[in-house]
Order: structure tokens, then sequence, then C-alpha cells
């Protein structure tokens, strides 16, 4: 008799060890998932931000069509350098936040860019002060990032 009161103290106790363990994981997975999205839409919003920054001369940012042609979907960052004008291109394609470098007027496709960060959708569009952006999560929640451009330029198409 008391064996098996030992034995069913024990199930009990072996019960409760297993329910607290299936319950920290089943958060933890929660938690995990969670922290990967914020960390997604955290690091596009800081890249963003940072390459806007970076190209905020006089004719320096823009909006347009990838192709040149009509639409809003690419991010142009334009720089001198040693008197030639390069073009970084910023734009999703392929389930991917991608970056092109490459001399101005070149012609290249969407897939020729570096992808820099796996992302659900990114939409560009300027504005009266500069220049926006529209990320979509893996959620389907949209967020809108707002950039004033410092060098006082109003954007062109």
């Amino acid at each position: 008799m008391e064996g098996l009161l030992v034995l069913l103290l024990f199930g009990v106790f072996a019960a409760c060890v297993l329910s607290v363990l299936l319950m920290g994981a089943g958060r933890y997975r929660v938690l995990t998932e969670r922290d990967d999205a914020s960390y997604s839409w955290r690091t596009a919003a800081q890249y963003l931000t940072t390459r806007v920054r970076q190209a905020d001369t006089a004719d320096g940012v823009r909006v347009g069509a990838f192709d040149g042609g009509e639409g809003e979907d690419t991010l142009f960052l334009t720089e001198q350098i040693d008197g030639v004008a390069y073009t970084t291109r910023v734009y999703w394609y392929d389930g991917a936040l991608r970056e092109l470098f490459a001399e101005e007027g070149t012609e290249l496709d969407k897939d020729a860019g570096e992808a820099v960060l796996d992302c659900s959708g990114v939409r560009f569009f300027e504005t009266d002060s500069g220049v926006s952006a529209e990320l979509t999560g893996a959620d389907g929640e949209i967020t809108r990032l707002d950039w004033t451009l410092r060098s006082g330029k109003e954007t062109a198409s």
C-alpha cells in the first residue's frame, strides 16, 4: 500500500513537470516568432533609414519605376564617385528587400540585385517633404516610414 502511494505521488509529480515543460515550450515558441518578426521589421526600417540619410543630398533621393517606366516601386539613391553618377536601387522582389548598385543609366533586371533582407513587401512613394515606405510584415500588417529630406530638395519622379 505504501509503495502504491509513492508511485501515485511520483506519477502526479511527473504529470506536473510534463505540463509545465509543455506550457513553457509553447510560450517560448510564441515569443521566438514575435521576436523574429520584430527583428525583421526593425532591421528593414533601420536599413532603409540609413540608406536614405546617406544619400540625402540635392538630387540624391527619388522614387520611381525600376526600369524607368511608370510606377513607384524603387527607391533611387544617387551619388557621385570621381565625377561619375552611380545609383543604388532599393526595391522589393521575389520575397526580399534588394539592393542594386550600378552606374546611372545601366539597364539591369530585378533579379540582378543582392537580397538584403527577407520580407513580405515594401512600397515606396514620394511625399511633399520627402520619401515614405510601407513595409508589409509576415502577418500582413503594414507599417509606414516617413523621411523628411534634410537637403531641402523636392523629390522628383
